[in-house]
C-alpha cells in the first residue's frame, strides 16, 4: 500500500534500525520505544489487524510466533522475559493501520498494558 509507513520501510523507503528480516516478516525497532527494547513485528503483505490475519497465507501464519520468538532471543530478553501486544482498530489505539506486534522488555515492564 503506497501510504502506508510500514509498507515503506518494508520497501526500504524509509530508513529503520532493522533487527531480523525472514519468511514474509520484518522486526525493526520502535522510534518511540516504551521499554528499554521496543521492536515492531510486520508482515511483508499488507494487512490492516489481528481482525484479518486470515489474508495472510497459512505459511505466513505458522512462522508468525517463531518469527517473533526469534526476534526476542535476537534482542537479548528471551531470558528475562518480554511481552508481545497487538493492537486492531481505533479503540485499541492502533495508530498504524498495518498489521504489527510490539516485543517490549529489558526491564520489569508495567503490569497495565
Amino acid at each position: 500500500m503506497s501510504d502506508c509507513l510500514f509498507c515503506k520501510i518494508i520497501a526500504g523507503e524509509i530508513p529503520a534500525n532493522v533487527v531480523l528480516r525472514d519468511h514474509g516478516f520484518v522486526a525493526f525497532h520502535d522510534i518511540n520505544p516504551k521499554a528499554p527494547v521496543h521492536i515492531l513485528v510486520v508482515p511483508e503483505r499488507h494487512v490492516v489487524s489481528i481482525a484479518d490475519v486470515g489474508e495472510l497465507s497459512e505459511t505466513e501464519r505458522a512462522a508468525m510466533g517463531p518469527f517473533i520468538a526469534r526476534v526476542a532471543a535476537a534482542a537479548g530478553v528471551e531470558s528475562g522475559g518480554y511481552r508481545v501486544a497487538t493492537n486492531a482498530g481505533p479503540n485499541a489505539r492502533q495508530e498504524i493501520m498495518h498489521l504489527h506486534w510490539h516485543v517490549l522488555g529489558g526491564a520489569l515492564l508495567s503490569q497495565s498494558m
